[in-house]
């Protein structure tokens, strides 16, 4: 590196890192367990991101669309969390019918030093071919139904490597998701990875949280926790789900994701597992 102070500093911060390898809490997710630091850590800030907005209509049912439910979602788990978590500052990516670029959704997660990020969407089936008459029709598949929460694989590390690095040492940028990956000192390397894997695993563990509160609390069907790239998580520089609350093409679920009913229990989940998280990672400052 050129920065010499800033290579003292990595150092510094990759020695610390195996001081402390044995102490603090554990995160425990079907992944495997975590050992984490902490010295007084709160949760102070959490991004909610609406899915899709202006232009980006995302998936489509019957009478509804992705980008309206993820915003009247993500509006309900905004007042839900400033009501149950007062210490907490929520941002939203969007507060109405606009478009937002993915890599600036993680841009503003990264700058505002978020603790964690949870994207609202919906899951849709796409048509399936059928012969009907002696000819080949394409079918709307409606058969899909349950959640699925979906965390960033990481075989394209480099992306959120470098978002660790933006995030951790307050880099600006304004056009991150355009921005060539630079080559990594070997040190600075290590470090950052410690970090992307410490994200990864508690990612999992936090998507857990939220898939058994749907399960065992509402009684929801559920896919499970699945990792793979997600375009919209692939930036962000801290603990990150995808949230996909139900399949809009379904009738069934679309009228669930379009009542109060439904989105009540779909925001009261996700809140009661960001407390018990919260919990958790806070428990060695009480």
């Amino acid at each position: 590196m050129k920065n010499k102070a800033f290579k003292t500093f990595i150092y510094g911060l990759l020695a610390l890192l195996f001081c402390f390898t044995n102490s603090s809490y554990a995160f425990i997710s079907s992944d495997s367990v975590d050992t984490v630091t902490s010295t007084g850590f709160k949760l102070k800030t959490i991004v909610i991101d609406a899915g899709h907005g202006g232009r980006a209509a995302g998936a489509l049912g019957a009478y509804s669309m992705e980008k309206n439910i993820t915003l009247a979602l993500a509006l309900k788990l905004q007042t839900a969390v400033q009501k149950e978590l007062k210490d907490v500052n929520v941002l939203m990516t969007r507060t109405s019918d606009v478009f937002v670029n993915n890599g600036l959704r993680a841009v503003m997660a990264n700058e505002n030093k978020a603790n964690i990020y949870v994207s609202l969407h919906c899951n849709s089936l796409s048509n399936i071919r059928k012969v009907v008459n002696g000819k080949t029709v394409s079918v709307p598949n409606r058969s899909g139904k349950g959640v699925l929460l979906l965390v960033n694989t990481f075989r394209r590390s480099g992306e959120q490597v470098a978002a660790i690095r933006e995030n951790e040492f307050a880099e600006e940028e304004k056009a991150y998701s355009n921005r060539p990956i630079k080559e990594l000192d070997p040190v600075e390397a290590m470090v950052l990875n410690t970090y992307r894997d410490k994200y990864r695993k508690q990612s999992i563990h936090l998507a857990n949280l939220v898939n058994n509160e749907f399960v065992n609390t509402d009684g929801r069907r559920t896919l499970g926790v699945i990792e793979q790239g997600v375009q919209v998580l692939a930036n962000t520089a801290m603990p990150s789900i995808l949230v996909e609350t139900g399949f809009i093409n379904n009738p069934e679920e679309e009228d669930y994701l379009n009542s109060d009913e439904g989105q009540a229990e779909i925001v009261n989940s996700i809140v009661r597992a960001i407390k018990q998280y919260k919990r958790e990672l806070e428990q060695t400052a009480q």
